[in-house]
C-alpha cells in the first residue's frame, strides 16, 4: 500500500480498517422508507449481530443488540484513568449507522482497492461508471492513496460503513493497548439513519453519556457541529379520471397538475444543484402519478429555521394555486419535521468541539469546520439531550455508484479516535454537563 499516512499510528491501523470495511460493505443494509419495524431491513440486523460478535471478541463483554437493532457496548477506562473500578466513570460515545441509502442499490457490493492512485480517471468494470478527477476535486488531492470503490453498479457503502470500520479498528487498538490512556467509551451502531429514524428509538439512559461523536462525515479533517434543519413534505393531488376517449370537459389529470406544480418551483435557485454553503433548497425527489392521483415527495432544507419556513410557505402557495385552477381537483399537504440544526445544542457544550479539534491536530491534520449540507443521527440526538458532533470518515460521492473512499484517510479517522480517547483521558468527560432540561 502507499505510504501517505498521517502518522505511524494511522499506518498501523490501516490494515484492520480496510479488512473490516471490505467485510461490512458486502452486507446489503439498504434501509426502506416504508419501515414497518426497526430496523427497516433484515440486512441491518445481520450487520448488527456481526458487529456485536466482533465487539465481544475484542473483550467488550456487555455488547448487545437490542430488539430494535441498536448495538451498544462499553470499552472500560484504562487502569491509569479509572478510579478504582475500571468499569466505572464518566463516558463519551462513538457512533455510526448501519444502513445505506434507499436511493441506490447496496446489494452485491464488491469492493475494489485501487492501490497508489496515479491521478487519472478510474474506470469501474460495470455500467461505464468513471471516477474523473476533473469533476471530483477531492479525488485530485488523493494521488498516491489507495482508493476503494465498488464495481460501478452499486454504491460502496462508505456512508457509513467507513465510520463503523474506523470505530471498530480504534476500539480494537485501545482494547489491545491497556497502557493507552482512555476514559470509559460507549459504542453505538444505529439503524435507519438514512430515512431519518436513527435516533427515534435510541435509549439515552442506557447509553449513559453526556455527549458523543458520530463518524459520518467525508473529507479528511472534517469536524461538524452544524446541520440543516429539515422538513419532508408529501403532496397528494387528486384529479378526475375517465376514459380518454370520453374525457372532453371531464378529465382533470393529477399527473399534469403535479408537473405544473414542479414547474412552478424555482429552478435557478433553491435547488440542490444551484445552492451551496449556507443556502437551502426545495427538492422534489419522488413522483408517483396517474391521471387519478399524484404524490410528490419533497425535502426542504435550510440552516435558518425562518428561511426554512419561507420555503415551506412558497411550496404550499404553489400547490394551492395549481389545485385552485380546477374546482374538481383536491390537495392534501402533509409536513413532517425531520430534524433541527444541531448547532444550538453543541454551542452549549464547547468542550466537545474543542477536544475533537485537539485530537485532529494531534494526528497532524488541520480541522475543517464546515456545516453539513445534510443531517446525521447527531441532529436528533443533540435535540434529545445528547450533544453529538460529527467527524470525517474519508468517504466521498455518497449515495451514488461513484462512491469511493481513501484507505489513508479512513486510517487517519481511526487514529483520531485513539487521540480523542487520550484527550478525554486528560479532560474528564464528566466535566461536560448533560443537556437534559436545556434547549
Amino acid at each position: 500500500m502507499a505510504d501517505r499516512y498521517t502518522s505511524d499510528l494511522a499506518a498501523a491501523l490501516a490494515p484492520d480498517v480496510l479488512e473490516r470495511f471490505q467485510r461490512y460493505v458486502r452486507l446489503d443494509t439498504q434501509s426502506s422508507r416504508e419501515r414497518e419495524r426497526s430496523p427497516s431491513s433484515p440486512g441491518q440486523l445481520e450487520l448488527a449481530r456481526l458487529l456485536c460478535a466482533e465487539l465481544l471478541e475484542l473483550g467488550l463483554a456487555d455488547a448487545q443488540v437490542d430488539e430494535n437493532g441498536y448495538v451498544m457496548a462499553t470499552l472500560p477506562a484504562s487502569a491509569s484513568v479509572a478510579d478504582g473500578d475500571s468499569d466505572s466513570g464518566p463516558a463519551f460515545g462513538l457512533m455510526a449507522h448501519l444502513d445505506t441509502t434507499p436511493d441506490v442499490s447496496g446489494r452485491g457490493v464488491e469492493p475494489i482497492v485501487h492501490p497508489g492512485y496515479d491521478g487519472g480517471v478510474i474506470e469501474l468494470p460495470k455500467q461505464g461508471t468513471r471516477l474523473d478527477p476533473a469533476a471530483m476535486p477531492e479525488l485530485r488531492a488523493k494521488v498516491g492513496h489507495d482508493i476503494v470503490t465498488a464495481s460501478g453498479d452499486t454504491l460502496l457503502g462508505a456512508d457509513d460503513k467507513a465510520g463503523m470500520a474506523e470505530i471498530m479498528a480504534a476500539v480494537g487498538y485501545l482494547a489491545s493497548h491497556p497502557e493507552a490512556p482512555r476514559p470509559t467509551i460507549r459504542i453505538a451502531f444505529t439503524p435507519d439513519e438514512e430515512i431519518g429514524l436513527g435516533a427515534s428509538l435510541f435509549d439515552l439512559d442506557r447509553f449513559g453519556c453526556a455527549f458523543a461523536y458520530t463518524l459520518d462525515g467525508s473529507e479528511l479533517g472534517e469536524l461538524q457541529d452544524e446541520t440543516f434543519s429539515a422538513l419532508e413534505v408529501l403532496i397528494t393531488l387528486r384529479g378526475v379520471d375517465v376514459h380518454p376517449g370520453q374525457a372532453t370537459g371531464k378529465m382533470v389529470s393529477a399527473l399534469r397538475l403535479a408537473a405544473r406544480l414542479v414547474d412552478r418551483l424555482p429552478s435557478d435557485r433553491l435547488t440542490p444543484d444551484t445552492s451551496s454553503d449556507m443556502e437551502g433548497y426545495i427538492h422534489p425527489y419522488e413522483l408517483n402519478a396517474t391521471a387519478d392521483q399524484a404524490q410528490i415527495r419533497l425535502i426542504l432544507r435550510d440552516f435558518d429555521d425562518a428561511l426554512l419556513n419561507q420555503h415551506l410557505a412558497l411550496l404550499r402557495q404553489a400547490a394551492e394555486e395549481v389545485v385552485a385552477s380546477d374546482a374538481r381537483a383536491a390537495l392534501d399537504f402533509q409536513v413532517h419535521r425531520q430534524y433541527s440544526n444541531m448547532r444550538r445544542y453543541l454551542d452549549a457544550v464547547p468542550e466537545v468541539m474543542e477536544a475533537a479539534e485537539e485530537a485532529i491536530r494531534a494526528e497532524g491534520i488541520e480541522p475543517l469546520r464546515i456545516p453539513i449540507r445534510g443531517g446525521t443521527d447527531g441532529s436528533l440526538l443533540s435535540e434529545m439531550g445528547l450533544p453529538t458532533a460529527n467527524l470525517f470518515t474519508g468517504g466521498h460521492e455518497y449515495h451514488s455508484v461513484r462512491e469511493w473512499s481513501s484507505v489513508q484517510d479512513m486510517a487517519a479517522a481511526a487514529a483520531v479516535l485513539v487521540r480523542l480517547a487520550e484527550v478525554w483521558a486528560r479532560r474528564d468527560p464528566g466535566a461536560v454537563k448533560p443537556l437534559a432540561g436545556r434547549s
